[in-house]
């Protein structure tokens, strides 16, 4: 092994990876069990030094998966010395399958990253390039690392929160591991409450009308408006392209005082005609840009084609354009149903009415210290899952809409 840029490359990976991996090992141990771990985060960085050390002792191709299992071996071997048998600053006899698991968890972790990160980077003196991509693949894993962590753990949190009873949670609120020997009842109490005593099964269906009822109106005016811009020729056509998401540059919360104003006087606040008002003038600008591009990118000989064989402009959008722009329309819809879903000013200043509250206002009335902390976990789980799904279901229709459009060379 030689000693070079490779090998300090090397060891400042394995550090980093070291820590990452025992410190969410730590908070994961804590939240499952409830024990109060605190990971020894020099044990977890020399452990992955360690790692790396040993991975890097031979050439990239004489690399073998022994090597490797010597190297996972070592980040336990090092953890469990460094921390005097106590990785996670707790007694071994506490939960120790648990810890075993966390430590073997840990080692992997770190092997898997230092091999995806060295797996062609030897020892010695490296070259710009090769120095290059051992830092973007660094910051490539510790992105992935973050952003999941960052996207997981609330939900993780929110989940766990919303199966547990107002006693556990008072007598540790870190422990978020589930009683599954308490039955199914009792673990979706929360749930059941919500719908029989919180109205939550109304919230439900006046956010899908009006999340429904916005798409629709949405394209109603998004579909003609973006054909003219993107075909028709007239005046203006230039300016009124280019400044479409102008009315974005706008803070919704200066349009609210004077929205809250007028509606008053017009008798349109506190009912769902004023959130379908409102809510598809902050919709159609996005809808109309991002249909006016899918609209020039497709062949104008195929209108023309129709318009040579008898059809009407209206026709032409009916019957040719809309069917090739199924994808960019189902696009369309999925992110303008979010918007509207996931909407909160307009109805948290425009409705009083609990009968009328969309789901995130109702999530909203929750927030007060007479409902349990549980409850309000249990709605924004209530609120968050059905667009989730929603989009998983529609990303299989955007597939198969994109590849459907495809073209044999």
């Amino acid at each position: 092994m030689r000693i070079g840029t490779g090998l300090l490359l090397g060891l400042l990976t394995g550090l980093l990876w070291g820590t990452i991996a025992v410190a969410l090992t730590g908070i994961s141990l804590t939240l499952i069990t409830g024990l109060p771990a605190t990971p020894i985060i020099s044990a977890g960085a020399l452990g992955g030094a360690v790692n790396a050390a040993i991975i890097m002792l031979r050439a990239p191709a004489d690399r073998t998966p022994g090597l490797y299992l010597v190297a996972f071996a070592a980040v336990i071997v090092s953890m469990m010395l460094v921390s005097f048998g106590a990785p996670f600053s707790l007694a071994f006899s506490e939960s120790s399958l648990i810890q075993a698991f966390g430590v073997g968890l840990i080692a992997l972790a770190v092997t898997f990253a230092n091999r995806a990160v060295l797996i062609d980077i030897q020892s010695g003196m490296l070259k710009r390039y090769k120095i290059d991509l051992v830092i973007v693949r660094t910051l490539k894993g510790f992105g992935f690392v973050f952003f999941s962590v960052i996207v997981i753990l609330p939900f993780y949190v929110m989940v766990m929160t919303s199966l547990k009873n107002q006693q556990d949670l008072f007598l540790n609120p870190l422990d978020l591991s589930i009683d599954l020997t308490q039955g199914a009842a009792s673990l979706f109490d929360s749930y059941v409450e919500l719908f029989t005593k919180f109205n939550f099964g109304r919230f439900l269906l006046i956010s899908t009308i009006v999340s429904v009822c916005t798409v629709v109106i949405t394209l109603a005016f998004s579909i003609p408006g973006a054909y003219a811009v993107a075909r028709l020729k007239f005046p203006g056509q230039t300016v009124l392209s280019s400044s479409i998401l102008l009315i974005y540059l706008v803070p919704m919360i200066v349009l609210v005082i004077p929205l809250y104003a007028v509606f008053s006087q017009l008798g349109l606040r506190n009912t769902v005609v004023g959130l379908l008002i409102v809510y598809p003038a902050t919709t159609v600008p996005v809808a109309l840009y991002m249909l006016q591009g899918y609209f020039r990118g497709l062949p104008a000989e195929l209108e023309e084609a129709g318009l040579m064989d008898g059809l009407s402009r209206f026709g032409v959008i009916w019957k040719i354009t809309l069917p090739l722009a199924l994808p960019a329309l189902a696009s369309v819809s999925l992110y303008v149903f979010m918007i509207a879903w996931n909407e909160f000013l307009f109805a948290f200043m425009f409705l009083d009415d609990p009968d009328i509250f969309t789901l995130s206002r109702g999530v909203v009335s929750l927030n007060s210290s007479e409902v349990p902390r549980q409850h309000l976990m249990a709605g924004a789980v209530i609120a968050t899952v059905p667009i989730l799904v929603i989009f998983l279901w529609f990303e299989r229709f955007l597939v198969q809409g994109l590849t459907a459009g495809s073209v044999k060379g």
